[in-house]
């Protein structure tokens, strides 16, 4: 979520940032999709994905940014995008 928080993504794009299998991202994405958290669109051969809600994103951005303030490392916290 917190990737997707900065804009649309791919899958491929998010498992190479993540360092995750495409297929394990793909099962997430799905779920969050279910969840509405997220949505995807076609963009030729590939599946688009962005948080659904502007307000869910900003949420996330400042929980994120508040681990920052204290010392926390983003890099580490990403994975459980």
């Amino acid at each position: 979520m917190w990737l997707l928080s900065a804009g649309p993504r791919d899958v491929g794009t998010l498992a190479a940032d993540l360092g995750q299998p495409v297929a394990a991202v793909s099962q997430h994405l799905a779920k969050l999709k279910l969840g509405g958290l997220v949505r995807a669109r076609r963009q030729g051969r590939h599946q688009i994905y962005a948080v659904d809600d502007a307000v869910v994103g900003e949420v996330v951005r400042m929980v994120v940014g508040r681990f920052q303030d204290r010392g926390g490392s983003t890099a580490r916290r990403a994975g459980s995008a």
